[in-house]
């Protein structure tokens, strides 16, 4: 049993990780999020929820108490985010990060794929890399998840690729997110210290 703790668990990816989590595994969960209304109900024998942001170093300190691993699913100011969760994750001694940003901050989109896609024409994603940047600046054992572009449906078909790697795809199901977080959790050596995107098989 992995103490897992969710920072943004109210969101697209939070939500299906915390799912496949609570269905695959038998991980106690901290559920933390601005607004946690939506949370409910919740599993009491296996969540707690945490009201607040990544950015409240006090509020941070007591969610990371006893955490065996962190999936931060951010939106906002990701780059003062990140420096706060690297920051609060030292401190508690909290070692293992899966975070998530957006494929393109490398420029790793293919023309085949989407190339305006890529940082250097969609500025938007300067705030994702820089956030990536810290993440993979820290001591931290990380790992980047770089996801294309969200659709539902449940497809166990997904392509990997690493940093410095083309882009392989420009969609993904939000299951196939999941279920890599779930491995990257619990599959001791994979991802470590790794940026990796991922996409729907082709």
């Amino acid at each position: 049993m992995t103490a897992v703790l969710i920072i943004g668990a109210t969101g697209t990816v939070g939500a299906a990780s915390r799912k496949r989590l609570l269905e695959g595994t038998s991980d106690r969960l901290t559920l933390m999020a601005r607004h946690t209304r939506s949370l409910q109900p919740i599993d009491a024998s296996r969540e707690r929820i945490v009201s607040g942001s990544v950015t409240d170093p006090e509020l941070l300190e007591g969610a990371l108490k006893g955490q065996d691993a962190v999936l931060a699913a951010l939106s906002g100011d990701l780059t003062s985010m990140a420096h706060s969760l690297v920051e609060g994750m030292d401190q508690a001694g909290v070692k293992r990060l899966i975070f998530i940003s957006s494929m393109g901050i490398y420029d790793e989109i293919p023309d085949s794929v989407g190339a305006s896609g890529n940082l250097s024409k969609n500025p938007i994603l300067r705030d994702y890399r820089q956030a990536a940047d810290l993440v993979e600046g820290s001591d931290l054992d990380y790992t980047v998840i770089r996801p294309g572009w969200f659709i539902g449906g449940d497809d166990p078909d997904y392509q990997i690729t690493h940093k410095g790697e083309p882009f392989g795809g420009h969609d993904v199901c939000v299951s196939s997110i999941a279920d890599l977080v779930a491995r990257l959790i619990h599959e001791p050596g994979l991802g470590h210290r790794e940026s990796l995107g991922i996409n729907k098989k082709p």
